[in-house]
């Protein structure tokens, strides 16, 4: 278990900003308010088994003939060379371990951050010493990490200017020379191939557009060859749950046929990602982990389709993984990942998302009633730890964990940290003054300072709430939800430009003024996109799950007797 802390310079100071998630707070803290307050902490538990047992009807190939990989549907990820495909993803630690067919994994590389995807590429530069994966900053670094094993690779490569892309993959072999390539979608929806190299220092060719719309899909994935023709294909999943097979052509001005329907249903799973051919058909398969966080594998039959599934492992084992490599959906890193509640004494608890769309139960922040008057918020992540932040507006200055940000804070009575506004892959901040104009402050990525702040635009007073932690358009961009007092709900998607940092406002729900508050929980369901809470005046708390642009699955009600905290964030 590892524990997140929040340690402050003083007692409030230092852990959340007042008002965050758009939501008004309780009066400031006084002048007499005790200080400093303790460290919080927030507890992480890992739970994801170390052996990747595969289902016993598999006939697995063995050996480092089978690690090479062959045909379309190469070996992305076998870390332990015994021929199947392994594991490798991020924990709610922030750290990335692997799991192997063989039970060698754990602990995997020290990255100099969390990443915030991990795209195994299996081996491209033809070696015997093991496969490689790609590692993506926040801040759009991606990294090339040589020879892995199921504990270590090498540093070989790093490219800037990949933030541009909402989603990276990995296909297979697009153009039959033994090497996996490599599909990237920008934020706009167009799709790009760059053919790998097998040169480490210059890893991938120059882009090839290959055309628009692609931002229809809320996963995209590659399955290597699965229609029996030799060429790799690709796998995407619209929003209705619809899977679409994109197959291969093995022509470079085409290198992918038009889509074709190959299953329903698929909206029950919150991540899917490929192995590669793990039986020794020539044929791809994939796994997919379902809201409870169990595995379900995917044998490919070779005519596109898929054989039904089978469970890999127990119910629920799963569900701790924040991000596994490979997987098709937009990757998050840094927003929120559960809510900080406080009682009515002043007692702060946190309660974490569990990944399938609930929060855990809650946990005692601080000792009981320190965190009484205090002007706080919860906010999304300004460091490079990947964690939210909390923070305090103390005496008219803001403070975000042990930093001083600054003085002058106490003109606004609203401030949200909804993530990164300026598409920087740095989280900042939105601030309301008494008369409506909201301003921009851009992150430092150290949780440290802040920059000048940014007109954004007057009127703003119009809205009872501000929230925010994340993506709710799939674009990969941070956006804002707005409430007025009359209950109707509007969306303000982000452009990740800082000094126009929001598109026209899109009404997406009328009657939210039945919620006392409104919570921006970040991904409740670890599939990418940004998810609502609503808390009722009785208590009742409700879940709103996102599932494409401005559109929310039916609430549902998930707990019961949160009218005891005065602020939920």
């Amino acid at each position: 278990m590892r524990s997140v802390h929040f340690t402050r310079a003083r007692l409030g100071a230092c852990t959340a900003l007042a008002l965050a998630a758009g939501m008004l707070l309780a009066s400031p803290a006084s002048a007499g308010a005790p200080a400093p307050r303790p460290a919080a902490e927030k507890p992480v538990v890992r739970s994801a088994p170390q052996s990747a047992t595969r289902p016993a009807s598999g006939a697995f190939r063995q050996g480092a003939a089978a690690a090479a990989g062959v045909g379309a549907s190469p070996q992305l990820s076998d870390f332990d060379g015994d021929g199947g495909g392994d594991l490798i993803y991020r924990d709610p630690d922030g750290k990335v371990y692997t799991t192997t067919t063989s039970g060698q994994g754990g602990r995997f590389v020290s990255f100099p951050e969390p990443p915030k995807d991990i795209v195994p590429v299996g081996n491209q530069d033809g070696n015997a010493s093991g496969p490689e994966i790609l590692a993506l900053s926040a801040q759009g670094v991606l990294s090339l990490y040589a020879d892995a094993t199921p504990t270590a690779a090498t540093l070989v490569w790093r490219g800037n200017g990949w933030g541009v892309y909402s989603k990276v993959a990995a296909p297979g072999d697009v153009n039959d020379d033994g090497r996996a390539d490599l599909v990237a979608r920008d934020r706009d929806g167009v799709l790009w191939l760059y053919y790998a190299t097998g040169d480490r220092t210059a890893p991938f060719a120059s882009r090839v557009r290959l055309g628009g719309g692609w931002n229809v899909y809320d996963h995209l994935f590659g399955i290597g060859d699965n229609n029996g023709d030799g060429w790799a294909d690709l796998l995407a999943r619209d929003t209705a749950g619809t899977l679409w097979l994109y197959a291969g052509t093995g022509d470079k001005s085409t290198p992918f046929a038009a889509r074709k329907a190959v299953g329903s249903g698929w909206g029950t799973y919150n991540q899917v990602f490929p192995v590669g051919d793990d039986d020794g058909d020539g044929n791809g398969e994939l796994i997919a982990r379902d809201l409870s966080g169990t595995l379900w594998y995917y044998t490919g039959k070779g005519d596109g389709t898929l054989a039904p599934r089978q469970q890999l492992g127990g119910v629920g084992d799963w569900a701790s993984v924040l991000q596994f490599g490979g997987a098709g959906n937009n990757p998050v890193t840094g927003e929120k990942e559960g809510v900080f509640a406080r009682d009515t004494a002043g007692t702060l608890f946190w309660y974490g998302s569990t990944n399938g769309g609930r929060l855990s139960a809650r946990g005692q922040v601080g000792g009981t009633a320190e965190w009484r008057g205090a002007n706080f918020a919860h906010l999304s992540s300004m460091d490079a730890d990947a964690s939210s932040d909390l923070a305090e507006i103390y005496q008219g200055r803001l403070y975000i964990d042990s930093a001083l940000i600054g003085g002058g804070w106490d003109i606004y009575n609203t401030v949200v940290g909804p993530g990164d506004l300026s598409g920087d892959g740095k989280g900042d901040l939105l601030a309301r003054d008494r008369s409506g104009v909201l301003y921009l402050y851009k992150g430092n990525g150290a949780g440290t300072a802040v920059s000048a702040r940014v007109k954004v635009g007057g009127g703003w007073g119009a809205y009872d709430r501000l929230v925010g932690a994340g993506d709710h358009t799939g674009d990969g961009r941070t956006d804002l939800v707005a409430r007025t007092p009359g209950g109707d709900l509007y969306l303000y998607a982000g452009t990740g430009v800082a000094t126009a940092p929001f598109k026209a406002r899109l009404l997406i729900g009328t009657g939210w003024n039945t919620y006392s508050k409104i919570v921006a929980p970040g991904d409740l369901n670890a599939d990418g996109k940004a998810d609502l809470l609503g808390i009722t005046s009785g208590g009742d708390l409700y879940r709103y799950l996102n599932t494409s642009a401005g559109k929310f699955t039916a609430r549902a009600r998930i707990g019961t007797g949160y009218g005891i905290y005065d602020s939920v964030q």
